[in-house]
C-alpha cells in the first residue's frame, strides 16, 4: 500500500494503554482518518502509526509483547517506513532499554535509554507546562517553532545515545530530549492532544511533512 494514499487510515495502537480517545479527536480535528488498531496485522493498512501510552515502560512492553505488537511494530517502522509517531510512554517505548519498574527492553526503533529524574529541588514527576526549544544541530524532518509550550506528565525521560537524534530539548533540573526523531519515526515526550493548539499544530505538521 502506498503511504501517500490518504484514503487510507492513521493507525493508533490499542494495546490496552492511553488515552486513545483524545488521540481519536485530535485526528478527527485535522481531517485524519484514524482506526484503533487491535490487531497487529492490520498495521499493514495504516498509512501511519501512532503509538500512544500512559503507564510505567515495563508494563507497555509487557502489553505489546502479550498483544503481538512488538515485531510488527518494528517491522512498519524499519522496513516499511511507516510515519510512525510515539507519544509519552509510546516516545519512551522506541528506546532500548527502560529502567521503569522491573526494567525492560524496549522496540529499539532509536537508540538510547530511559532514566528518572533525580530527586532534587523540582518537583517529580514533571506536570504541567514546559517550552521545547529546537535543536540548532539537528536538520528538523519537522517545522517545529522555538520556545512552544507543550503539556507533559511524566517522571522518567528518553536519554539518546545520539543527540543527533534530538530534535527538540526542554529543561526541567536538566536538559532533557523532548522530540526525538530519526528517518520516518517521531517520538513527543508531552501529550499533544492535550496540548491545544500547540499540540494540534505539531500533529499537522507531522501529517504533512512525514505522511
Amino acid at each position: 500500500m502506498n503511504r501517500n494514499d490518504l484514503r487510507a487510515p492513521v493507525g493508533i495502537v490499542d494495546y490496552g494503554l492511553g488515552n486513545l480517545q483524545s488521540v481519536l479527536n485530535a485526528c478527527e480535528r485535522l481531517q485524519q482518518p484514524a482506526v484503533l488498531i487491535q490487531d497487529p496485522a492490520d498495521l499493514a493498512t495504516a498509512r501511519a502509526i501512532i503509538l500512544p501510552g500512559v503507564a510505567a515502560f515495563d508494563h507497555g512492553m509487557r502489553s505489546l509483547h502479550s498483544r503481538g505488537f512488538v515485531e510488527p511494530l518494528r517491522r512498519a517502522a524499519l522496513c516499511d517506513k511507516k510515519p510512525f509517531l510515539g507519544l509519552c510512554l509510546g516516545m519512551q517505548l522506541l528506546a532500548d532499554w527502560g529502567s521503569e519498574g522491573q526494567g525492560a527492553a524496549g522496540l529499539g526503533l532509536i537508540p538510547g535509554t530511559v532514566e528518572r529524574f533525580a530527586e532534587g529541588s523540582l518537583r517529580v514527576p514533571h506536570i504541567g507546562w514546559n517550552d521545547i526549544h529546537v535543536n540548532p544541530g539537528r536538520a528538523c524532518p519537522l517545522p517545529l517553532r522555538d520556545g512552544v509550550d507543550f503539556y507533559f506528565v511524566h517522571s522518567y525521560y528518553f536519554k539518546p545515545q545520539n543527540e543527533a537524534d534530538v530534535l527538540a530539548w526542554t529543561d526541567y533540573g536538566i536538559r532533557f530530549a523532548s522530540i526525538i526523531g530519526r528517518d520516518n519515526i517521531v517520538g513527543c515526550q508531552f501529550h499533544p492532544e492535550k496540548s491545544h493548539q500547540a499540540g494540534i499544530e505539531l500533529m499537522a505538521t507531522f501529517f504533512g511533512s512525514l505522511c
